[in-house]
This record gives structure tokens, sequence and C-alpha cells, in this order.
């Protein structure tokens, strides 16, 4: 892949955000692919709401999002219409992420975060825009990108090298699973996923993963066994062979 922004005539774009959007984009057709296919993607038409390109073998979408920092790491990324972006998420039909970040005007990162990732959770509600503004009312969006486990963030650029086809079909392959599972199921594997990175170590027990329950409470209000929910995901993710269990409540992240 070539790592720089490509040459492109930008004279009738006045808002830098506009200039960075036609250069990310094109970037992305000249360069990068479906991840899925290994085949070029291509554009929908402009303002296409919620995706930016398609891939014509498997039929996936994608989103593409761009922020100048020399890290893939930031806290969230603004994103469209809240309530559009909620109705699709609950449709099951809502499209893959790019995220790409930048700087000096050459790719530090692309990052692939497959669609079985979002959940409600990691989608936050702006403030309504102003009496004032020329869109009244309209509601935007952001992706918290923190609350998207480790899993979820598949790096195909990463601190401007390439990383190989197999380490990504492998990545991609590990979390595959996810794609059959109902909604509901699908966020509290995610939630456990996030808990066991937040731990930051390898091996882990129960009582590392109980200290999680008040947060997992907020967000399943409805469940009174959240213990008993997140003994339930670890034996998943074992099955899954993303865990090793060892014995006596304790688990191996395996790597």
């Amino acid at each position: 892949m070539i790592l720089d922004f490509p040459k492109i005539d930008l004279n009738n774009y006045k808002s830098n955000s506009q200039k960075i959007r036609i250069l990310s984009e094109t970037w992305l057709l000249r360069n990068a692919y479906c991840p899925n296919c290994k085949i070029t993607l291509k554009k929908f038409e402009n303002n296409h709401k919620l995706a930016d390109f398609y891939c014509d073998k498997c039929k996936e979408e994608f989103e593409l999002k761009s922020k100048e920092s020399s890290t893939a790491n930031p806290r969230k990324i603004a994103d469209g219409e809240y309530f559009t972006k909620i109705k699709r998420l609950k449709s099951d039909n809502n499209p893959n992420l790019f995220f790409l970040t930048y700087q000096d005007k050459k790719i530090c990162n692309l990052v692939f975060v497959p669609k079985y990732y979002f959940t409600e959770h990691i989608i936050e509600r702006r403030k309504p825009l102003a009496l004032t503004a020329r869109r009244v009312g309209w509601t935007g969006s952001n992706i918290i990108l923190s609350q998207i486990p480790e899993n979820g963030k598949i790096f195909i650029i990463e601190n401007s090298q390439e990383i190989a086809d197999g380490k990504i079909n492998e990545k991609i392959k590990r979390t595959s699973f996810l794609k059959t599972e109902k909604i509901k199921n699908r966020g509290w594997i995610l939630d456990i996923l996030n808990c066991v990175n937040r731990i930051k170590k390898l091996n882990f027990d129960l009582g590392d993963m109980y200290k999680f329950e008040n947060g997992l409470k907020k967000l399943h209000p409805d469940n009174n066994h959240i213990k008993d929910k997140i003994r339930q995901q670890l034996q998943l993710l074992r099955d899954k062979k993303l865990l090793q269990f060892l014995g006596s409540g304790k688990y191996r992240i395996i790597v």
C-alpha cells in the first residue's frame, strides 16, 4: 500500500474537513480492500446514509472515519445522526467501520472494526443542534472506541506498517462467531470481553471479574444474576477458544 495521501486537486473544497474526507476516501479506494474478500471496494453515491463503501462480492458495507493523530486510540469519534444509527443497529444491518489516522498527510493506522462489534452501548447521543443552527434539532452521535474490545480492533496498517493478510484473517475468524449471535447475546459477550481487557493481565480469576459487577448491572439493569451471567459468558469465551480455563475459577487469555 502507498501510505501517502494522493495528490489531487482540492481547490473546489473550502473546509479542511471536506478536503480530508476527499483525500481519505480516495486513498481508501486506491489502496484498501474488503477484509473478507480481499477485493477493491466500491464507493456509494455521495450522502449515502451511514455507509461510504461496499464490497461487490460479499455485499458488506463500510463506513470510513478519519482523524489527525499518530495513534489509533482516541476515546471517541464523531459519527452520523443518532436515531438513524440506533435504528440500523437494531435491524442488524449496520456498516463495518474503517478508522484511519494520519499525520502530515501520511497514513499512520488503518483499523477495521467488524459490524458485529457495534451495540447501543458504544453509540453516544450528542446534544441536538441549537435553535440558531441551520439543521435545528439534528442529533448527532459519537462512536465510543474505548468501549470496543481489543479483539474487534483489527489493524490493517499499524504505526505506518502494513499487516500481513494472514494475521488479519486470523483475527477476523477468531470472533466471527459473533455474526450469528442475537444482538442481546452479543452485547453481553462484548461487555465481558471489555472487562477481560480492562484487567490487563493474561491470567485472571473470577474475583477480578466480579469487580465489574456494578458496572455490568448498570448496562443490564433487568438482570438480577450478574455473577451467574459472568461465569456463563466466560465459559462461552472458553468454548470459542478466546480463553483457557485453568481450574478453580482461573482463566488465561489465549493470544
